[in-house]
This record gives C-alpha cells, structure tokens and sequence, in this order.
C-alpha cells in the first residue's frame, strides 16, 4: 500500500492575482484551487496563502516561471523569484519552478471547453487557477526547470 503523502500547491503569480491549484495526496491528479487577489505593488497576501498551504497538507510549491518566447528570464520572471524566495524563506517549504510560457493560453482554451455560461468563463480568476493547475501537471508529468530549481 503507498504511503499518504502531502499535496503541491502550484502558484501562477500575477499583477493582479495569485492563481492556485494542488494536487491530490498521491500527486496524479491537478485540480485548480482558487485566485487570491493581489494589488500591484503591494504585498502578496501572505496570511490567506499560508493559512490554504496549512488547510491543503501542502509539503512542496510549485511557481511558474514568466520566461520569454526565447526562454530569458526579463524584469518579471525577477520579481516571480524574489516573490518564489519569500515563499521559501516564511513557509520553509521546497520551491519548484515551472516555465510557464503558453499556460495562460491553454488555461483560456480549456476554461472555453467548460461549457460554461459566457459571464463565468470572462472570469480571469478562473483562468488564473486554471493556468496553475496546467502549471502543476507539468510538474507532475516531470516538466520542470531542472537547472533553476530553488530546491538547493
């Protein structure tokens, strides 16, 4: 019998809002969680993301890395480390980073496929936890940046 093991929280962090999804307790299954508001230049919503990291079990994160179409990291993917840093530094927990080039576009296309109401899929939230949970099956399908993992 496999042993129980704790959920990834997978972070698509942006201007305006902070996308999660987690996996199940075996780690087969992404599913989105929600989207955490955040306003541009302030600080992230650390007490909200913590208090879900303790309520999911969660004993690793995964963050998308904004590289561009090169695969450069520019001023954004800076400010996404600093924010992966923080993370590590006031959960304690390993950080993982995934190259998140194009999974905003497949999180639009598949909140699209929902059959949703038109009004409900414009929502960006959904989008965004959409885009990390496509962040974090990347991660489980072994889709990571070996070389640039904060895991160290």
């Amino acid at each position: 019998m496999e042993a129980f093991l704790n959920r990834i929280l997978s972070i698509d962090y942006g201007k305006r809002r902070i996308g999660l999804a987690v996996s199940d307790p075996t780690r087969t299954i992404a599913s989105p969680l929600t989207t955490l508001t955040r306003r541009e230049g302030k600080r992230p919503p650390w007490a909200e993301l913590q208090k879900l990291i303790a309520e999911q079990e969660v004993s690793e994160i995964v963050i998308g890395l904004p590289l561009d179409l090169a695969g450069e990291e520019g001023e954004w993917a800076s400010e996404v480390r600093v924010f992966g840093e923080q993370v590590k530094r006031r959960t304690g927990l390993p950080v993982h980073w995934v190259d998140e080039r194009m999974s905003s576009v497949q999180a639009e296309r598949a909140v699209r496929g929902m059959g949703l109401k038109r009004s409900q899929r414009e929502e960006k939230g959904r989008v965004d936890a959409a885009a990390a949970a496509i962040l974090l099956r990347l991660f489980l399908d072994g889709s990571r940046i070996e070389a640039q993992s904060d895991d160290s």
